[in-house]
């Protein structure tokens, strides 16, 4: 295909995206509908044991299922009678700061998807509390300041004499004291597949004098934690395994020690991996700690053991991994899951575009109109690898669309137009302006598009005479948008996130993809995410280097473009692109243009001072900053560069833009 440069060679070895789980409802009760697996599932270890008159771990199961998008509905649903499953989608923020929300019996608490955050405050189970499921959830950002905080007893989750409690999957991070404590009694627990880090006091279990306490401890990551990994004061039976406990050298964060064993604490620890660690494993001389198959690698200090245990299969049967195995294995499968606290997946239509003839469809564009206005489950165009050499429309009442390229490769299946801004159309109405020349152009909302590549080749160097040479590959003008394993390229002007009106939202997250353009060629008023991708840099139609990444025309109020997880790179000259400038279209002084590049490399074809002025407008009256950017064209915060904090960074998350939205598949 014209116009996809010889580096786009490998392309393929981007890895595709994964499922998604999609938003749930408004905050209302679903009962009566199938329940999805995950609100049927129950706990293993110690929290699955029969005991106080508790059937093992279940949850909220055969309650209503409520999606939540407030604190004030969260802790309505979370204190009421009778079990509830209470989805929490998006972010909510907490106040005031560190307030731990009550949570009664019967309930399961889960993130949908990976959008459900816990914003400055956590969770409280208290006396005679039991069959609670706390899941899938991020629960972040209490942190007052104090490393080794006295004054805030901020956590995450504190359990103070509850019983049968399940913790899993989830993200546990940077809070004020600590991240789980399980104290008072509390038993019957089991702590899985979590993850746990930037913290200090991370996972404390004690603070009674009896010795009556249970807990099951497997497959989590413990990371740039310093002390509790956990800690387990008088506990009758803590069983440990298959967990990850990593110390990062050269961080702000060094362990003090690992797991801990202490009073008339009995602990079997299996087949766990140790990283880096300064005392992995201490006891104290009244403590009964048994270890079993681990592997420390790098570690220094303490590392103990004695005194008979427990045999853990007396109360349940598990299954471990071998220890090598457990950095690879916790790593891809510890913190929230995007299947979880989803629901069941509507019915899907599937239709075939094939240009040989064996599919319905010859075109994409028939297979659009095919689709009937105003459907409200998905359709699925499956595109058969080729060509098609035509610009496609999803108009604004077909919603729920999937464009599904079927080839092996995102190169295999091409959905390529070659015209410009400037560029007459045929009927001599005029010129197609810069959204009219889109390749693809989404005005539906719930679009989605996967495994395709999606060019404008029109040729500038051939068409100097035409005045407007913006030349967009894909324009969205919808909401909840999920672009996914794509090649988006063009020159100048190559993908435009835009929204429907100024006043509607537009949210677009694009994915494991290629972006390759040269002027202001990711540009519009969407509130989009772009993670996990390549920004890639091209010459200019006359072979120079200059350019700009992004044009943001965000309304005030919004959420504009995040870059995050990605590279901006390509084979052109150093210092000769900027990271965006500020769009005020049509000189609208209103707007807020913002663009956050975060946690992405940048090569050295980024500029010093990365950010320029546009039309009269300056930069610096916008918003646009980075943080933790690393490569050779990242650069120290200054005038000129500004970095965000890190109180700053943690409302620039991915969650923070897509709000009550988790993209998903299918």
């Amino acid at each position: 295909m014209a116009g996809l440069p010889v580096a786009l060679a490998a392309a393929g070895a981007l890895a595709y995206g994964t499922a998604f789980g999609l938003f749930g409802e408004d905050a209302r009760t679903t009962a009566g509908a199938a329940a999805p697996a995950w609100a049927e599932e129950a706990a293993d270890g110690f929290a699955s044991v029969d005991a106080l008159g508790q059937k093992g771990t279940y949850g909220g199961r055969g309650g209503p299922v409520v999606t939540v998008r407030t604190l004030a509905d969260l802790e309505k649903y979370a204190t009421a009678p009778g079990p509830h499953v209470i989805v929490v989608a998006g972010a909510i923020p907490v106040n005031p700061v560190g307030k731990e929300i009550k949570v009664a019996s019967d309930k399961t608490i889960i993130g949908s998807g990976t959008s459900g955050h816990i914003v400055g405050g956590g969770f409280f189970l208290g006396p005679g509390v039991h069959n609670v499921i706390i899941r899938n959830l991020t629960i972040r950002d209490t942190y007052q300041g104090v490393w080794n905080d006295k004054d805030h007893d901020f956590d995450a989750v504190q359990m103070d004499g509850a019983h049968h409690v399940w913790i899993d999957h989830n993200d546990l991070r940077h809070m004020a004291d600590g991240l789980i404590d399980s104290r008072k009694d509390t038993s019957y627990v089991t702590v899985s597949w979590n993850r746990l880090g930037n913290n200090n006091k991370t996972f404390g279990i004690g603070w009674t004098e009896n010795t009556t306490a249970d807990l099951t401890i497997h497959h989590n990551w413990f990371r740039e934690t310093e002390q509790r990994n956990p800690s387990t004061d008088n506990a009758a039976h803590a069983h440990l395994y298959n967990n990850y406990l990593q110390d990062d050298p050269g961080t702000a964060v060094t362990s003090a020690y690992g797991n801990y064993a202490r009073g008339r604490t009995a602990m079997v620890l299996e087949n766990s991996y140790f990283q880096g660690l300064t005392n992995p494993v201490i006891k104290d001389a009244t403590a009964s700690l048994v270890q079993r198959g681990n592997v420390f690698s790098g570690t220094r200090g303490r590392n103990e053991s004695g005194g008979t245990g427990f045999d853990p299969r007396r109360f349940y049967p598990y299954t471990l991994d071998a220890a090598a195995d457990v950095p690879a294995i916790v790593t891809a499968g510890a913190g929230p899951r995007s299947a979880l606290g989803t629901p069941r997946a509507a019915a899907t239509r599937t239709l075939t575009v094939a240009k040989d003839g064996s599919g319905q469809f010859t075109s994409v564009q028939k297979a659009v109109d095919a689709v009937p206005a105003g459907n409200s489950s998905r359709v699925v165009i499956q595109v058969k690898p080729g060509t098609y050499r035509e610009a496609v429309k999803v108009p604004s009442n077909k919603p729920h669309v999937t464009l599904q390229g079927m080839g092996a490769s995102r190169k295999d299946t091409v959905l390529v137009e070659g015209r410009a801004s400037g560029t007459p159309r045929p009927d001599g109405s005029g010129t197609y302006g810069t959204g009219g020349s889109a390749t693809l152009a989404v005005e539906a909302d719930d679009f989605q598009a996967r495994n395709l590549t999606v060019a404008n080749d029109f040729d500038e160097a051939r068409n100097q005479h035409l005045t407007g040479h913006q030349a967009v590959a894909l324009r969205t003008a919808a909401d909840r948008v999920l672009l996914d394993a794509l090649i988006i390229s063009g020159d100048q002007d190559t993908l435009l996130l835009d929204t429907a009106a100024k006043d509607r939202p537009g949210r677009v997250r694009l994915t494991n993809s290629y972006v390759i353009g040269n002027v202001d060629f990711v540009f519009g008023r969407a509130t989009a995410v772009i993670d996990r991708s390549v920004l890639t840099l091209k010459k200019r139609w006359d072979g120079t280097s200059a350019g700009y990444v992004t044009a943001p025309s965000t309304p005030a109020g919004r959420k504009g473009f995040l870059i995050t997880r990605s590279t901006v790179n390509g084979d052109v000259t150093a210092g000769s692109f900027f990271l965006g400038r500020p769009w005020h279209a049509g000189g609208d002084a209103t707007l807020d243009p913002q663009t956050t590049v975060r946690d992405s490399v940048l090569s050295a074809a980024v500029r010093p001072a990365p950010w320029t002025d546009m039309g009269g407008f300056s930069w610096k009256d916008d918003r646009f900053a980075e943080y933790r950017n690393t490569g050779p064209g990242a650069g120290p915060a200054g005038a000129d560069r500004p970095h965000l904090t890190d109180a700053q960074a943690a409302d620039q998350e991915i969650a923070d833009w897509l709000g009550d939205w988790t993209p998903a598949a299918g």
